[in-house]
């Protein structure tokens, strides 16, 4: 759930020390021209093109998921299943009269038979008529479970979750499943204070080199964070230790280094990264100021200092609401099969007990 605000994570020892290189100024400004031969330059803003976007549907509420005891539910990640149909999971999930009201479970899997952008209706989940849990999770003294990232590799899928109350993150863990999202194995954990806490939510970017590439950032809106860059073997998800961190020491960025932020800090919320068309796309709920923005590049290890930055969703006030302008806006999922000509993201929705939803916005002038 989106609303709640918790108290800012404290950098481990030693945390400091590592982002001095990019904390400030002519430091920050170096690192990134490093990377291109470009001269310093701050964090691109966003770039003024003609993005519009329009809301293709709700995928959740009472009509669409309260078939499945799902009727107010948020985030739904998107991810083709190796049998081709497309999973959505989600994270604290109700049923009854509104948000809260009763059998709070998190993460929970909504199932989308046929994965086509252009009709997706939810019309299955994992549990059947009661969209079960994905994984144990009782949620004594209000933990949760809030997954940041769900994704496939060949026949075998992958799941990212954030362990603790809603903000304090005690440990992240990764789970695989084998059978299209209907069961999940525990894989390993990473514990909440890792690099300042700026391990805990990640996205992954399935490339074709045989890696996948891994954002990270702090998971608490309050809080400002930079966005670590690591790599790691498909064939080594499961291993914390094969995750190799890109760095800039000694007047150079390199895999093995100390992690350095890969961008301008600032207050994060959700963050997608996926390989598409040949190039990267990330999205994100940016805070300050509120809205969803993208980025496009070529490579993993661009310099996203000077890449720009654009905004596809606005925020706006509830009854307000047109093409791309969303009231309490957050999420911003890439949707699989989108194109950047034909880009479709999911954006979720909470501003009280009767409007926490799941939606599909289609954007159009995504800049390439």
């Amino acid at each position: 759930m989106a609303g709640a605000r918790r108290s800012t994570p404290t950098d481990e020892a030693g945390g400091p020390s590592r982002r001095q290189v990019l904390a400030a100024g002519a430091g920050m400004a170096a690192a990134a021209a490093s990377l291109t031969g470009a001269p310093p330059a701050a964090a691109a803003t966003a770039r003024a093109t003609a993005i519009t976007g329009t809301k293709v549907r709700n995928l959740t509420g009472p009509a669409e998921t309260g078939p499945f005891a799902a009727p107010w539910t948020d985030l739904g990640i998107p991810v083709t299943c190796p049998d081709g149909t497309m999973l959505f999971v989600c994270g604290d999930t109700f049923d009854g009269a509104g948000v809260g009201a009763s059998d709070w479970r998190a993460p929970v899997g909504l199932r989308a038979r046929q994965p086509d952008p252009n009709g997706l209706v939810i019309d299955d989940s994992v549990g059947g008529a009661h969209a079960g849990g994905l994984v144990p999770e009782g949620h004594q003294n209000n933990t949760t479970a809030i997954p940041s990232d769900v994704f496939t590799v060949g026949d075998t899928m992958y799941m990212h979750l954030m362990r603790g109350v809603l903000y304090q993150t005690d440990h992240s863990d990764f789970w695989r499943s084998t059978d299209n999202g209907e069961s999940w194995e525990y894989l390993c954990l990473w514990p909440g204070d890792q690099y300042g806490g700026q391990f805990q939510q990640k996205t992954y970017a399935v490339a074709d080199d045989g890696y996948c590439y891994v954002l990270s950032t702090v998971f608490n809106r309050d809080a400002d964070s930079d966005l670590l860059l690591h790599r790691v073997r498909q064939d080594r998800l499961g291993d914390p230790a094969a995750y190799e961190p890109w760095g800039y020491a000694n007047g150079a960025w390199a895999w093995g280094n100390d992690p350095t932020t890969i961008t301008a800090r600032r207050r994060w919320g959700e963050i997608c990264f996926r390989a598409m068309g040949g190039r990267y796309a990330l999205t994100w709920l940016n805070m300050d100021p509120l809205g969803i923005r993208a980025q496009v590049f070529a490579l993993p290890t661009s310099n996203l200092f000077t890449t720009p930055e654009q905004t596809v969703i606005v925020p706006t006030t509830p009854g307000d609401e047109s093409g791309n302008a969303v009231a309490s806006p957050y999420g911003g999922f890439i949707v699989p099969g989108s194109t950047f000509s034909d880009f479709n993201i999911n954006v979720s929705q909470w501003y009280d007990d009767q409007n926490y939803r799941v939606m599909q916005y289609r954007i159009s002038g995504l800049a390439v």
